[in-house]
């Protein structure tokens, strides 16, 4: 291969033409080639662990965001009164999730198409997609354990099922045959996530397939009050599903009530299901609304580019 053909070759000079370069989740270590771009956007998707450890003085952080000019996070509460997070040394400015609306059109068998206010059926499923055990990030700060795995917020819920009539089911990829056995002889309804997973098409026909979304967050972005969302629960918004969800603090930013309904007792979580049983077709125009506005990708991408100048 001649050397001008070389990939690495071709790589470099993308670089050297790039007007900016987009770090998701500071995965990427930046190295002499990617420093040479003007504006270097770190993008996070996971906040909290990484402010705490620039405040404990972690250097490997530090430096990884040190190499960044501008500092973007779906953390869109950081440094509000009621959000524990520590904000030290870097300019967080909120982000969420880019959807692509048209990819998410509902489909036309569900009762957002015209569907009014009748009632969910009882064969409507509120499902979620996730895994079961996480582990390696939890962190410690100010004397208390922040846990990274969102298992532990599910089994304060196990019981979820039996004080409804509305079939809940859990796409899980990392479930052990004990818990799954726990949690179906609870009611909870068990399919395989990996196998909706290893596609883009599965992924997308098993959220219009369903009624609505429930899930919980993680423990991590919750008790901070963080403001994280969930960018599942964004695609669920865009397909005209109604959103239960824990509450990270993200109603200081997004509207809820209507279409969306953060959560912190069991009780808020029955009331929300009958909400919307009450007029679903209502419910999921607001899904959708939510969606339009706040994380339509030309709008949520456009504020960003524009406020690095570009």
């Amino acid at each position: 291969m001649a050397p001008s053909a070389c990939p690495n070759t071709r790589l470099s000079q993308v670089f050297e033409r790039a007007d900016a370069l987009v770090n998701l989740c500071g995965a990427t270590v930046l190295r002499d080639e990617h420093l040479r771009v003007p504006v270097r956007i770190y993008l996070e998707t996971d906040p909290v662990r990484p402010q705490i450890e620039v405040a404990q003085g972690r250097q490997y952080t530090i430096d990884l965001l040190t190499a960044h000019t501008h500092h973007f996070t779906f953390g869109e509460n950081l440094g509000a009164g009621d959000c524990r997070v520590p904000v030290e040394r870097f300019d967080y400015r909120p982000t969420r999730q880019p959807i692509v609306l048209d990819w998410w059109a509902p489909a036309t068998r569900t009762a957002a198409n015209g569907g009014g206010g009748r009632p969910l059926l009882p064969d409507d499923r509120f499902t979620t997609i996730s895994s079961w055990k996480q582990s390696g990030k939890d962190v410690e700060w100010n004397g208390e354990t922040y846990i990274w795995s969102k298992h532990v917020e599910l089994m304060k819920l196990i019981d979820l099922p039996r004080r409804t009539r509305q079939p809940l089911e859990l796409a899980l990829c990392k479930g052990d045959a004990e818990a799954i056995e726990q949690l179906t002889s609870y009611g909870w309804r068990i399919v395989d996530a990996l196998a909706m997973s290893k596609d883009i098409s599965p992924y997308r026909e098993y959220i219009l397939g369903s009624a609505g979304e429930f899930t919980v967050a993680k423990d991590q972005y919750i008790r901070p009050r963080s403001g994280w969302f969930s960018d599942r629960s964004a695609c669920y918004l865009a397909a005209g599903k109604p959103v239960i969800t824990q509450d990270t603090g993200f109603g200081n930013i997004l509207p809820t009530g209507r279409g969306l309904f953060p959560f912190r007792t069991t009780d808020q979580i029955l009331d929300a299901l009958e909400e919307i049983k009450a007029d679903y077709g209502a419910h999921a125009r607001a899904a959708q609304e939510i969606a339009r506005e706040y994380f339509g990708a030309d709008c949520v991408l456009g504020s960003l580019l524009e406020r690095t100048g570009l």
